[in-house]
């Protein structure tokens, strides 16, 4: 088992009832509540919103984290190099299938991307001394060892045990996530994590624990506990 538990928050502000400024507000509440809680990693995983709209969303969360607990939490963005560049967030989460962590790090060394849209004018940021925190999603042992090549921070494994919204999906499977754990990254273990079978990924060799719902639709500083003392 790992000697220590990394927690990752994955945002879906959708999943909240109420119409959209109900929904930003608790989510923004939501991510307060895992800054707060000691969470390492929250990814703004809101894919549906246009950039103006994503970067405003991204500079509420990173002061709700700021507010909360600005030294031990990191704010990635999903996919959105420019954004993250932006808003001076601390890295970024790449899918699959987008850049690589080779051209993200180019990228964050420039200080360049896509015009912010709240100015119309390429986002002034100095570039940072510290090298962005990339992570990546992985799906297979080759995707595991690509990542890691790469220069990857870490990555996260999914499906291990399924998805929910998607049951024709079929898991990875705790063999594979042993196997994956082998990488010379962290790797977290992502995809129907519950408290219960938490420690079966822990076992394994995961770095840590991934999840949307596990940390969304509950007490946060709960499930930390929880996680981190088994």
């Amino acid at each position: 088992m790992a000697e220590s538990c990394l927690l990752y928050y994955i945002t879906d502000r959708k999943a909240f009832p109420g119409d959209e400024r109900t929904r930003g507000q608790r989510l923004l509440h939501k991510i307060g509540e895992a800054a707060s809680a000691g969470v390492d990693y929250i990814q703004l995983r809101e894919k549906d919103l246009c950039t103006r709209d994503l970067e405003s969303l991204a500079r509420e969360a990173l002061a709700a984290i700021h507010w909360a607990r600005p030294l031990t939490t990191a704010l990635l963005i999903n996919s959105r190099t420019d954004v993250a560049l932006a808003i001076a967030a601390d890295g970024v989460h790449l899918p699959a299938d987008d850049l690589s962590p080779v051209e993200v790090r180019a990228a964050w060394t420039r200080g360049a991307g896509t015009p912010s849209t709240s100015s119309g004018k390429a986002p002034a940021r100095e570039v940072s001394p510290q090298d962005p925190i990339i992570a990546v999603s992985c799906h297979s042992l080759q995707e595991i060892a690509q990542a890691a090549t790469n220069g990857a921070t870490f990555a996260v494994f999914a499906p291990v045990f399924g998805k929910k919204d998607k049951p024709e999906v079929r898991p990875t499977g705790l063999d594979a996530l042993r196997h994956a754990c082998l990488a010379r990254i962290p790797v977290l273990a992502l995809g129907g994590v519950t408290l219960q079978n938490a420690k079966s990924c822990l076992d394994a060799g995961a770095a840590g624990i991934a999840a949307i719902r596990l940390f969304q639709e509950n007490d946060i500083a709960l499930i930390a506990r929880s996680l981190r003392n088994r």
